[in-house]
């Protein structure tokens, strides 16, 4: 695979030969692991309403993070991003072509990952036109270097009634795993109804955060209801919202729900809802990710707590 800024492939991965100790665990993760406090213990899972398959509940975000040229020094933080995401058994890593070099990264990382990596690989396609999506998502297949996605998603729902066909027939023939639709918006939300109403769907990947609760209202009961799984994106809203909470102590229970900061708990105030099956919050940092991953254990959050929680910001 030839890359445009002059990169061979064995260049790149020569290149991240120089930077894989995070595969081997490198002590960037080591100690980024030490501060989540999980004991070692398996990371909590979901089962997959359509399939009752189990999927970790904390997976990764892939905007921005993983937008970086190999030759950018934030490249060489990726691999270490990856092995926390899997040392705490996490699998889910949300890509599209929307991200840049996400799926590209992505895809050489994950082929000098040793041991073979346990990735629960979901892409997007995002264009219109029916032989345009199949171009774009054969060379999703491609970048990831994969011969089988598992979770395939129309991108902010763009041309879906063109795309749905595809994906459906790609799902019998195998080639992808589970089908389903994205937003990150509000204002899409009607139509998000209309057409988990009309369409069977495996997924649906959805702004949701603790400052942006409005699919509280209609659609997380809708995906109950239909056998949906809920993948949350923008957990942490538009960014402003562990600002605002930064400098506030922790609740005192905190710690009983083996909580030890503002974002991990952000994220368990998302998964102790029902109808959640997994948040993917995006970084290129391993010491996020890992703590990050940190909201995959311990107990939930009651509805005591998470109104609670509400009320500081509000």
């Amino acid at each position: 695979m030839s890359h445009p800024d002059g990169f061979t492939r064995r260049k790149l991965l020569t290149l991240a030969a120089g930077v894989s100790a995070a595969f081997t665990f490198g002590p960037a993760v080591a100690q980024a692991t030490l501060s989540t406090g999980t004991g070692g213990k398996t990371m909590q899972t979901r089962a997959i309403p359509s399939s009752n398959e189990p999927l970790p509940i904390v997976g990764l975000g892939t905007y921005r993070g993983f937008d970086v040229s190999p030759q950018d020094q934030a490249y060489k933080q990726l691999p270490a991003v990856l092995r926390a995401l899997f040392e705490k058994g996490g699998t889910l890593i949300d890509c599209s072509p929307m991200y840049g070099r996400a799926e590209e990264n992505t895809g050489e990382l994950l082929s000098i990952h040793e041991p073979r990596s346990p990735a629960f690989l979901a892409t997007k396609v995002w264009t219109r036109g029916r032989e345009e999506g199949i171009a774009q998502m054969e060379q999703s297949f491609q970048l990831l270097q994969t011969d089988r996605i598992d979770l395939m998603q129309i991108h902010n729902l763009l041309d879906w009634q063109t795309h749905l066909p595809t994906l459906r027939q790609w799902k019998e023939q195998g080639r992808i795993r589970y089908i389903g639709i994205t937003h990150y918006t509000a204002s899409a939300y009607e139509e998000v109804e209309a057409v988990l109403k009309a369409e069977p769907l495996d997924f649906l990947q959805i702004n949701y955060a603790l400052d942006d609760r409005g699919v509280e209202k209609r659609i997380l009961p809708l995906c109950r209801e239909r056998g949906v799984a809920v993948i949350c994106n923008r957990p942490f809203g538009g960014g402003g919202l562990i600002t605002r909470l930064k400098d506030k102590p922790l609740p005192g229970w905190a710690a009983q729900v083996g909580v030890k900061s503002w974002p991990q708990l952000a994220l368990k105030f998302l998964l102790s809802h029902s109808a959640v099956t997994c948040v993917i919050p995006g970084t290129g940092n391993p010491r996020y990710m890992a703590e990050n991953a940190g909201a995959g254990f311990g107990p939930m959050l009651t509805d005591a707590q998470r109104h609670q929680l509400i009320a500081l910001v509000e």
